[in-house]
């Protein structure tokens, strides 16, 4: 690799950071303290510094075994530290604080569970990895973006939990936990019909069109979509001055899974090797892209 690509990838790493950290700092202004700063920027750091962490091994080794993993890691690290900061500011987690981050620990532990099974079922590899994990300051990159990642998809929850006043369970986190709870049904079940699709011989080289997958060619997607917005309703009373940059929680999910290494990534790989397919052309027409809607009759 080249100075030029090298010095290239690192200036992405100091501008993601920073992005990061600026983000942090004036969305969690109003947050509690934790260690002589802003909840929100603390837990900001810690998301960094796991994601680094977990960098140099699987640089030495070229590795990206736990890369989705060590995500799921960096979630629970900021959820446990933004109560222990509430708990250290008010002496006890409010009802719906504790709830939140209930949530977001029950939404992590299952999709951290589900991506480490189905990597390791796969041999342990990614080919969104195959080229830059063996290009350092290009998996570096990736590494910086996934903690990046944890800090705007997150910054409601922590918000949420780490508000100087303690919280009712008001008309809002009701709203929101149904929004989450039909999110999050939503992922779970897409997710298992799909992996029970794929773990039948018979389905190898087909592509899924039954349950949820028969209303939406990405049903997964829509529920972390949905249940992010959830989680953004509960925290609206909350949120004042640059805390309202919150909202860019579930904008941001929906950019990713759309724009950036979701919906499009996945069609560009499905066009390949179903493009020509007749009854793949004829799902994709017929089919709701994101949001759901009844089958085509």
């Amino acid at each position: 690799m080249s100075f030029k690509h090298a010095a290239r990838s690192l200036l992405v790493v100091l501008v993601a950071s920073t992005i990061g950290l600026v983000f942090a700092w004036f969305a969690g202004s109003g947050s509690v303290m934790l260690a002589g700063f802003p909840a929100v920027f603390t837990c900001a750091l810690l998301a960094f510094g796991v994601n680094w962490l977990a960098y140099v091994p699987a640089a030495l080794f070229r590795s990206d075994r736990f890369y989705d993993t060590t995500g799921a890691i960096t979630y629970l690290t900021v959820i446990v530290a933004a109560c222990a900061a509430a708990q250290d500011a008010h002496g006890q987690l409010d009802p719906a604080a504790l709830a939140v981050a209930g949530m977001v620990a029950a939404w992590t532990i299952r999709l951290g569970s589900f991506l480490f099974t189905r990597i390791h079922a796969a041999g342990g590899t990614d080919v969104r990895f195959e080229k830059i994990k063996v290009n350092p300051p290009r998996f570096l990159v990736a590494w910086t973006l996934q903690a990046c990642w944890v800090i705007f998809t997150a910054s409601a929850a922590l918000i949420i939990i780490t508000a100087p006043e303690p919280r009712p369970l008001d008309a809002f986190f009701w709203a929101g936990a149904t929004l989450w709870a039909v999110g999050f049904a939503f992922e779970v079940i897409a997710d298992e019909q799909k992996r029970r699709f794929k773990a039948d011989p018979a389905n190898r080289s087909r592509f899924i069109t039954s349950g949820l997958w028969a209303w939406s060619q990405h049903p997964n997607y829509f529920g972390e979509i949905t249940l992010w917005t959830g989680i953004l309703v509960i925290a609206l009373p909350s949120l004042s001055g640059w805390g309202w940059l919150a909202v860019l929680s579930p904008l941001f999910v929906t950019l990713l899974l759309t724009k950036v290494s979701g919906i499009n990534l996945l069609d560009a790989i499905a066009e390949k090797r179903w493009g020509d397919d007749p009854a793949w052309q004829a799902y994709r027409r017929t089919t709701a892209v994101l949001f759901p809607k009844p089958p085509a009759k």
